[in-house]
């Protein structure tokens, strides 16, 4: 139970009070993960800061976009040990498969096909907000919070749905009822405003 940059609980909280509506929920449980994926495809495209030869002569070429995924797999996995290590996993994976995905397409498609899905995405994220959550989202209030946390969030609550986990007991009960205070406070402000 760290605190600070590294306060799960409060971290989770936060991101919990503008993700209460199950419609929202599921659509950045679809949509955060690819965000991204495809931001790693892009940071592809960027100059080579460290290169290594494998022994069956394929270069490995280390980007901004390796930078990124190691930056958001330490963070996850120093936020919660086992959701954390997944997390991270899941992180090269993205990055894996964006180096794939980027020598495929090539720079001049692969922009326009980050763009569209990117789009598309976030799109979907504020309609969420929009129409089914009645609020704004995170990023407005806390944007490195919202862009770094987002992909551990949503899968914490994936493991959470499926497996009822827990990063250490009472964890989800202390966060619910940061989650409720904070959702109570919105809706007095919200209400003032009208009155």
């Amino acid at each position: 139970m760290a605190k600070g940059l590294f306060d799960l609980e409060n971290h989770f909280a936060f991101y919990g009070a503008y993700h209460s509506n199950p419609i929202n929920i599921l659509i950045h449980t679809i949509f955060v993960w690819p965000i991204l994926y495809t931001a790693l495809v892009l940071f592809q495209f960027t100059p080579t800061l460290f290169s290594f030869a494998l022994a069956d002569d394929k270069v490995v070429a280390l980007n901004f976009s390796f930078v990124f995924t190691l930056i958001y797999a330490v963070f996850y996995v120093l936020m919660d040990r086992k959701a954390g290590s997944l997390a991270a996993i899941l992180c090269f994976l993205c990055w894996i498969g964006s180096e794939s995905l980027a020598t495929r397409l090539g720079f001049s498609l692969g922009w326009k096909v980050v763009l569209a899905a990117q789009l598309f995405c976030w799109i979907g994220q504020f309609l969420g907000h929009g129409l089914f959550e009645k609020r704004a989202p995170a990023l407005l209030d806390n944007l490195v919070q919202a862009f770094l946390m987002a992909p551990l969030f949503v899968l914490m609550e994936v493991l959470q749905m499926l497996i009822g986990y827990e990063p250490y007991p009472g964890f989800h009960a202390r966060v619910s009822k940061k989650i409720e205070a904070d959702r109570k406070e919105w809706q007095d402000k919200k209400q003032k405003k009208h009155t």
